[in-house]
């Protein structure tokens, strides 16, 4: 399997759960970058395969030296959960040396009847997971992602615990960045979410987030109150997956982070800008009440992008129908 971006790589590894839950005769090796790998450890029949963009697997070449070193491990079969260019390529490899091989349908067409701005058809798509488990079933696997497993809170590091002191409050995490401006809740609403969570002093709450520019926004957050600290910067990826294994639950936009908590059987609560859950990008197990959408009676536009890397004029405030008090109550609900 060959996967991407964070929350790409996120979303399968509670299918792969249910895989080798319900497969356990069956290996899987995962083909990924290096940086991914923390996301299967544990899981068991798992191997992890680090695919070399860089060096050894790099352009055409490179593809043909990953197929070669990856035949050696004895595949019998090949999912493709990522559908790009590189991946279809070494799924072509395979089924010429007589391999099955299945890739994942994007459904890139009812996609685009989602988020088109005219006769828009505003219907629930098929979500990533049961794409993913379709790839499998062509393969012969039938998966039932109903009662998938997730894995136990880790125990913390005493580098962790330092950073975040004792664990007597509940933990609230809070990743208020995503890749697109579109898909990010307006800073003084988060501001208010954060400081009214932070009256509470039952709450600690942790700010997620990385590059230098959202690490100065969440020190300006974290400073007036103890029980806000920013993590940004502070830990390992690592650790930050034993971190938000142990929350109460997540505060994030349609990003990674969203599908990192879910994977880890996190409560999260997602806010939706430009975007929207209906194309099949709702983090795993979560129900759709916890998923705030922008108001579409308002912005009939929306969804108006499936990753949010389309601006629309005039849609630049429709995140600010979503009210800090919606988002601060239903914190305190899941809490």
């Amino acid at each position: 399997m060959r996967l991407s971006a964070m929350g790409d790589v996120a979303m399968t590894v509670p299918v792969l759960r249910a895989f080798v839950k319900q497969y356990p005769e069956v290996k899987l090796t995962v083909i990924s970058r290096p940086f991914f790998k923390p996301f299967f450890e544990g899981i068991p029949n798992l191997d992890f395969f680090a695919f070399d963009e860089k060096e050894r697997h790099k352009g055409f070449a490179g593809l043909l030296r990953l197929f070669q070193d990856v035949r050696k491990l004895k595949i019998d079969a090949f999912a493709d959960l990522h559908n790009v260019l590189r991946s279809k390529i070494v799924s072509l490899l395979f089924a010429l040396s007589g391999k099955k091989r299945a890739t994942v349908d994007k459904g890139r067409e009812g996609k685009k009847e989602l988020t088109r701005a005219e006769n828009k058809i505003f219907k629930q798509l098929p979500t990533m997971f049961q794409r993913h488990a379709k790839v499998f079933e062509e393969l012969g696997f039938i998966l039932d992602l109903s009662n998938t497993t997730f894995p136990e809170k880790a125990n913390l590091s005493a580098e962790i615990l330092e950073i975040i002191g004792g664990q007597n409050q509940k933990l609230i995490g809070i990743a208020p960045f995503a890749q697109y401006d579109s898909k990010v809740y307006p800073l003084d609403l988060m501001t208010e979410v954060i400081t009214t969570l932070a009256q509470n002093q039952d709450y600690k709450i942790l700010l997620f987030g990385g590059g230098k520019k959202e690490i100065e926004i969440l020190d300006s957050l974290s400073q007036p109150f103890g029980n806000i600290i920013n993590m940004a910067g502070k830990i390992k990826f690592q650790q930050e997956l034993q971190l938000i294994s142990n929350l109460d639950v997540m505060l994030s936009m349609d990003s990674g982070n969203a599908h990192i908590a879910a994977m880890l059987g996190v409560k999260v609560i997602t806010l939706w800008g430009a975007t929207h859950p209906y194309a099949g990008f709702l983090p795993f197990n979560q129900s759709l009440e916890n998923a705030l959408t922008s108001d579409r009676n308002q912005y009939p536009k929306l969804p108006t992008s499936v990753y949010g890397n389309k601006t629309v004029e005039g849609y630049e405030d429709a995140m600010r129908t979503i009210s800090s008090k919606t988002v601060v109550e239903k914190i305190q609900r899941l809490l």
